[in-house]
């Protein structure tokens, strides 16, 4: 929620929003199930807390979960006071939903849009806020360090700061040195690595590739969450989420012999954390040799599940599916990173006056898997956090007047677009292939190998060409791709999503464990 931010930095002085495309354009619009918050009896911190350490897999930061959970409600106040339209019972109490991994109802949500009517208020306050400038069409290339001062940076390097970034200009086709005093870092997530992704086609890490280039810290890249159920539609990216909440509304999963198969996994069924889910539809695929799973929803009262998921049904029924009348086909596919750049409590990274919020950063709230509708909430609570730590600092800190221009001697025009095409292509399947939901040593070994070659080839390609949009995030792409493999081979045990059969220990996230 980086507009978020910038409203509330807008207090204390000029902002910047720079966005590679158009202001709509982001991951937040895309969250279907809702907002976590503890909001009505017989809820409480604890539990909140509870279950998201036990989906973390003990993989969590417990003083952030507990910070992140008991700032949770008042931050929910600060979107209310905005106007986000969060459903309503008819006695005017707040419509609490519930997902998989909660032990109570404590989502907030509208409809099955809740991040669109989140990204649609905080728009409009933006647009009309005279401190926030807007930069569409503009991307991100490099964090400006004391690298581009002609220091030598190394990783762990002590007092490192950030003065801003190289920013391409997309549409004057120029790159331009944007100073700054401080810098947030709001990229999205890391979905285009891999062949299916419920992200947008911007997701494609440029924040964690940029941050990792310019020697800040990264962790926890190996846990990427799979989605249990998007919509089984091969020619369609990005693939539609079937919201989490249908099952938490009652839907239970199938497979194509009509068994209800999640109780073989795990004693919650069809509401257990969407790492045992993803593994168990994709277990079960695999033993039928099957395309897809079924979520069934036919048993459920026809209208209440017409008003609680609109979208669901109306994009189900443009492709023949009555989700009322017939089952819909499911499969798991890329749709979370739990880890990223490391922040502290208030967002901010290694390299001083560099902070990172939302999917791009890594708070130590979901350790090994993110339970169900926390990060609304992280980027909420951390974004408040930041813009106060930032506000706090910004009058005693000064720009940095000696950054030099962009070189652009030795670049022409790249001609050959299928270079980049190709190797976009090749990422995606070397990712999907071997550091998917399931891995083993040998793959992430392959992987590695085979990224390397791409990985050589592009940076010879960036240094002779001018800058271009494909052109970063291919580069951006196989950075990130060569962090989570780097990250998954040095994680030598199976827990939460990350899950190789050479380490078939059972995950901590299970019960029955």
């Amino acid at each position: 929620m980086p507009l978020r931010f910038a409203l509330k930095a807008s207090k204390y002085g000029k902002v910047s929003v720079v966005t590679k495309a158009a202001l709509e354009d982001t991951n937040t619009r895309y969250a279907q199930g809702g907002i976590a918050a503890v909001f009505a009896k017989p809820d409480n911190f604890g539990k909140h807390i509870q279950d998201t350490l036990i989906a973390g897999a003990g993989c969590c930061d417990e003083a952030v979960v507990r910070m992140v959970v008991s700032e949770a409600p008042d931050r929910i106040k600060d979107l209310i006071d905005l106007g986000v339209p969060f459903d309503k019972k008819t006695d005017g109490t707040y419509d609490l939903a519930r997902e998989g991994g909660h032990s109570e109802h404590r989502i907030l949500h509208h409809k099955d849009k809740t991040g669109e009517a989140i990204q649609q208020t905080l728009m409009d306050r933006v647009r009309k806020n005279s401190n926030i400038e807007i930069f569409e069409n503009h991307f991100a290339i490099e964090i400006l360090t004391q690298h581009h001062l002609g220091e030598e940076v190394k990783r762990n390097y002590p007092g490192i700061k950030c003065f801003g970034a190289y920013v391409a200009d997309l549409v004057n086709q120029k790159v331009i040195a944007f100073l700054s005093k401080v810098t947030i870092v709001a990229t999205g997530g890391i979905g285009n690595v891999y062949l299916t992704t419920t992200n947008p086609e911007i997701a494609t890490g440029d924040g964690i590739a940029m941050v990792y280039r310019a020697k800040g810290t990264i962790e926890g890249m190996e846990f990427v969450q799979f989605h249990p159920t998007s919509l089984y539609d091969p020619n369609k990216r990005p693939s539609f989420l079937i919201t989490e909440a249908l099952r938490g509304f009652g839907a239970v999963l199938k497979n194509l012999r009509n068994e209800q198969f999640m109780s073989r996994y795990d004693s919650r069924g069809s509401l257990a954390p969407r790492d045992i889910v993803a593994r168990a539809i994709d277990n079960e695929m695999k033993i039928w040799g099957d395309d897809h799973a079924w979520l069934d929803c036919t048993h459920l009262n026809p209208d209440a599940l017409r008003d609680h998921f609109p979208n669901v049904y109306q994009h189900c029924l443009a492709r023949g599916i009555d989700i009322t009348k017939d089952m819909i086909p499911v499969v798991p596919v890329q749709h979370y990173s739990c880890g990223g750049i490391k922040v502290d409590m208030n967002g901010q990274t290694n390299i001083d006056r560099l902070y990172a919020l939302g999917e791009a950063s890594s708070t130590g709230l979901h350790g090994a898997n993110r339970l169900a509708s926390n990060s609304l909430i992280e980027a909420a609570v951390f974004g408040h956090r930041a813009a106060v730590h930032a506000g706090d600092r910004i009058q005693k800190l000064t720009f940095e007047e000696k950054v030099p221009e962009w070189d652009y001697k030795g670049t022409t025009h790249l001609e050959e677009m299928v270079l980049i095409t190709q190797s976009i292509n090749e990422v995606r399947m070397i990712m999907s292939n071997y550091v998917g939901i399931v891995r083993s040593d040998l793959r992430l070994e392959r992987a590695m190998v085979r990224l390397e070659i791409l990985y050589q080839e592009t940076e010879n390609l960036y240094k002779r060409s001018l800058i271009s949009k494909k052109i970063c995030e291919l580069r951006n792409l196989i950075n990130t791709g060569y962090i989570i493999i780097k990250h998954a081979m040095a994680r030598k045990e199976s827990i939460g999503l990350h899950y190789s059969i050479d380490y078939p220990k059972k995950t901590t996230t299970d019960p029955e464990t």
